[in-house]
């Protein structure tokens, strides 16, 4: 019996071989597949069992350029986020402040020595090297919370009218504090050590004051040099102020005159200095202390005060007080900027010429 040869009909025959190229395709490596075709590789341990995981993949960004840009400060901003979305956010939020604007603290004062406030703007005209500026910010009588280092000559030269001292600073300490001010307690001799750190707390502030132990030299560069420092430290948007009661018998510092100014104009450090001199007499006191801090005081734009006796320190102290609520604001961008590392003047007049205007005279420029 002849049999008839067995047919498989083209359609099956065409699904078979592409059941058989499939089998084959996936049992080969698959390091050339497309992502989207590759099957996942496990990484459970064997005998585990484990949960597909539903969050989605996200890919890490590269680290971005350091923060800032010469001349600029970047506030801190927040760790990198997960997302484009969260970045772009994050780049919105970030605050860049410009170190070229610099900041005036004027003080105006009649002929009676007496502040002058409610001035205008268009009374003020600001000059750096000679030339005008403009005033990009006013504020006529600044908001701007105080920093203040009260630094008490405790040698032993001037130790003998300490009482007065200690009086007087206590009273100033307690009528001169607001809400956001800070005040710290330092004692100078041979060294300059802190007794009370930056507060608001009157009663600890005013007991550091009273317990102010006694020294043998005088180290007032070093005073200076260190209570700026110290008050650069506290942050910006603050104003910076050294009270420094002392004989200005200058003695023991290890820093010198230069450095301690540099460090004052750098920080912007407002310097009012109440020299006690236990001798009227200059040809019977050490006067070279006296004529630097003259000139350190008048760079920065502070005051100097002689008392005849130590029973006009209460009255210097608030007329201190009186002085740092009445001052003017003054800040602008300088136009020509002045080379990097420089010293620049800065001259501020008042219309009336009548008035007597007190402001730092210079300042030193950042890095270009």
């Amino acid at each position: 019996m002849s049999m008839t040869p067995f047919r498989l009909h083209p359609t099956l025959l065409l699904a078979v071989a592409t059941l058989l190229f499939a089998v084959i395709a996936f049992s080969q490596p698959q390091s050339d597949r497309p992502p989207w075709a590759q099957k996942p590789k496990s990484t459970a341990a064997v005998g585990s069992t484990s949960k597909p995981s539903t969050a989605s993949t996200s890919t890490v960004s590269p680290a971005p350029p350091p923060d800032g840009e010469p001349g600029k400060i970047v506030q801190p901003t927040p760790p990198a986020p997960t997302n484009d979305s969260q970045d772009a956010a994050s780049q919105r939020g970030r605050i860049r402040v410009n170190v070229n604007l610099v900041n005036v603290l004027v003080s105006v004062l009649d002929d009676k020595n007496r502040p002058a406030p409610d001035l205008p703007r268009e009374a003020f005209q600001l000059f750096e090297e000679g030339v005008e500026q403009k005033i990009d910010r006013f504020e006529p009588e600044t908001s701007q919370p105080l920093d203040l280092a009260i630094m008490i000559d405790s040698s032993l030269s001037a130790h003998k009218e300490i009482s007065f001292e200690q009086e007087a600073a206590a009273h100033f300490i307690r009528q001169v504090l607001r809400p956001g001010d800070r005040l710290s307690v330092f004692a100078v001799d041979e060294n300059v050590t802190q007794l009370a750190s930056f507060s608001d707390n009157v009663a600890e502030l005013q007991a550091a004051v009273r317990k102010m132990p006694a020294g043998a030299g005088t180290s007032i560069y070093d005073a200076v040099l260190l209570g700026s420092r110290a008050l650069a430290r506290r942050g910006t948007d603050r104003r910076r102020v050294i009270i420094l009661v002392t004989d200005a018998g200058e003695t023991t510092s290890n820093s010198d005159f230069d450095a301690a100014r540099r460090e004052a104009v750098l920080s912007s450090t407002l310097l009012y200095t109440i020299v006690i001199r236990p001798v009227k007499n200059e040809s019977g006191r050490n006067t070279a202390g006296e004529h630097a801090l003259e000139t350190m005081t008048d760079t920065t734009g502070g005051a100097m005060f002689y008392p005849d006796t130590p029973q006009e320190l209460g009255a210097i102290f608030d007329r201190i007080d009186r002085e740092l609520r009445t001052q003017y604001l003054l800040a602008y961008y300088p136009n020509p900027r002045g080379p990097a590392n420089t010293y620049r003047s800065i001259v501020v007049t008042v219309d009336p010429s009548t008035y007597h205007v007190r402001h730092r005279k210079s300042y030193l420029t950042g890095p270009q």
